[in-house]
């Protein structure tokens, strides 16, 4: 997810039929789990960044995912090790050609306005998610569902979706294509259903504010306006399995500072905070450290839009400039990577090899100051000017200010000449901004939402949702093609096919990877149970307990 995002997520359920292996996830609970548990089981948590939709057909966000994966429950939940849980299905029932796959829905589900909980809950939400008017980012996870991509493309109408209810408890769904990681996505919270009479008496407003929605998961959101920084999730107790959730409610506040949310946290007003690099080298030996690995890249996208950054010599110069060992183990710290590729290392692998290393390139993620003049001192040459300027676009949160000031010093310094200004701007509004093509070079982040190199690589292709700067490859679009269609089926084919492509989009500066961020936190040790995964939604709430 674009969640994200300062975010985290991994999925160490990886489809055995492509044999791959995932990282997983870190549990809270350190303890054997006999603590008495304490009277008032409220838990305080901070966040970076503010909340930008509760609508699961539009969410883009780390945050948002996490809000919606704790008040919303689709087919399966996502537990520790991103083991797939029973959701709303009791049974799955898959057919030979792995092309029709049948879910038996629990009869005691109910949505929080008493409505029970159906199979026409999840056609309404599918269909609802596909049709171009809901404008919907995730749309394109639909692909390999029947009609899905024509529907998208608006050559089809929404019922067309290749989903049906049979009755009220029972969900079928055809496929045109093998997919190998389909299990996975039904437990991300895109899939999720939704109420149906909520969405059209809200109308517009529908996810915009706490009041505006429906939940059918553990617990309840209340108190967020839509613009403001606090909110709360409440137990729900239409759910289904509410006597494994014993918390009561969950405070959330944003804190772009670190040190606002560390001061916090000592006054035990905050139960969990995230860390900075100087922060983290002081606390590394607290009990309640813990370091998050993420499943999530950081990189620079260009507007291709402009001249000057259709220029591929122009792209590599500013990657070749960058030092991002530098980066990664002097400004981020605490077990953060330098970037080999597009996809996070550790996510999946084969043979026993890592992807990162199956297609690693000698182009695109190293450092060579002498490389990078040239190749600017060339392209700037081939597009007829004399010196490079752009803005570049940046979150607000600490972090973010600290890597856009970094990589502004680079690239003046290893290009001289070139001027770079920056923007720190709050999440919401950079997302908004790239969506609409509003920036020249913005720093974006991308964690995986299943544990398959397909969810960063598809990202960037030609028509994706997601690929703001607008590169074009027919090259990459034609590997990232065959390796959801002809080769889907074929382990190794389809392993060759993405590596191929993530060469390509190194070799070609599509983007200029930076950083995979391994996230430093405080996690108070009474709080027990929270399960943190690496790929999908970040936080996994429902079991947390607070013991004495």
């Amino acid at each position: 997810m674009n969640w994200k995002k300062t975010l985290t997520a991994g999925v160490a359920v990886a489809s055995a039929a492509m044999a791959l292996t995932a990282c997983g996830s870190s549990d809270s609970s350190k303890s054997n789990g006999n603590g008495k548990l304490a009277d008032k089981q409220v838990l305080n948590w901070d966040e970076a960044s503010e909340l930008a939709t509760m609508d699961p057909s539009k969410v883009m966000d780390t945050i948002g995912g996490d809000m919606l994966n704790n008040t919303m429950e689709g087919l399966y939940r996502l537990g520790k090790d991103s083991k797939i849980e029973p959701g709303i299905a009791t049974k799955t029932t898959v057919s030979k050609d792995n092309l029709t796959y049948t879910f038996t829905l629990r009869k005691n589900a109910k949505w929080s306005n008493g409505d029970p909980v159906t199979a026409k809950d999840f056609v309404y939400s599918w269909q609802r998610t596909v049709d171009p008017k809901t404008a919907a980012a995730y749309s394109y996870l639909f692909s390999g569902i029947k009609n899905a991509d024509d529907i998208v493309a608006g050559k089809k109408a929404p019922g067309t979706l290749g989903v049906k209810a049979v009755g009220k408890y029972k969900l079928v769904v055809n496929l045109e294509k093998q997919l190998p990681y389909f299990k996975l996505l039904m437990g991300f919270v895109v899939f999720a259903p939704q109420n149906q009479k909520a969405v059209e008496q809200y109308g517009s407003k529908y996810g915009t504010a706490a009041k505006y929605m429906c939940y059918d998961g553990p617990f309840k959101m209340t108190e967020w306006t839509g613009t403001n920084l606090k909110w709360k999730l409440v137990k729900n107790d239409n759910y289904w399995d509410k006597k494994n959730v014993k918390l009561s409610e969950i405070n959330f506040s944003v804190n772009k500072s670190t040190t606002t949310s560390y001061n916090l946290y000592q006054s035990k007003k905050l139960d969990e905070t995230i860390l900075s690099p100087e922060q983290a080298k002081q606390l590394s030996n607290n009990p309640d450290y813990s370091i998050l690995k993420q499943a999530r890249t950081s990189y620079l996208e260009f507007n291709q839009t402009e001249k000057k950054f259709q220029n591929k010599k122009i792209r590599q110069a500013i990657s070749y400039a960058i030092n991002r060992k530098q980066l990664a183990e002097k400004v981020l710290g605490s077990g953060t990577l330098p970037c080999k590729g597009a996809v996070s290392q550790g996510l999946a692998k084969r043979g026993g090899k890592d992807f990162t290393d199956a297609a690693t390139t000698n182009t695109g993620v190293q450092f060579d100051k002498a490389k990078a003049k040239k190749l600017l001192k060339e392209g700037l040459k081939e597009i007829g000017e004399d010196n490079l300027s752009f803005a570049l676009l940046g979150d607000d949160t600490d972090n973010s200010k600290k890597i856009t000031e970094f990589l502004q010093s680079q690239i003046e310094e290893n290009l001289p000449g070139t001027k770079v200004s920056v923007q720190n701007i709050p999440f919401k509004t950079r997302v908004t901004r790239s969506q609409k093509g509003q920036f020249e070079v913005v720093v974006s982040s991308w964690g995986a939402d299943f544990s398959d190199p397909i969810s960063f690589l598809d990202l960037y292709t030609t028509d994706n949702s997601y690929n703001f700067g607008k590169w074009k490859n027919a090259e990459y679009d034609k590997w990232i093609a065959k390796s959801k269609t002809t080769d889907a089926g074929n382990v190794s084919a389809r392993w060759d096919d993405m590596v191929k492509a993530s060469k390509i989009i190194n070799e070609d500066q599509g983007i200029v990877p930076l950083f995979q961020l391994n996230q430093p936190q405080l996690i108070r040790s009474n709080v027990k149970g929270v399960i943190q995964n690496t790929a999908g939604s970040v936080n996994n709430w429902k079991n947390v307990y607070i013991t004495k």
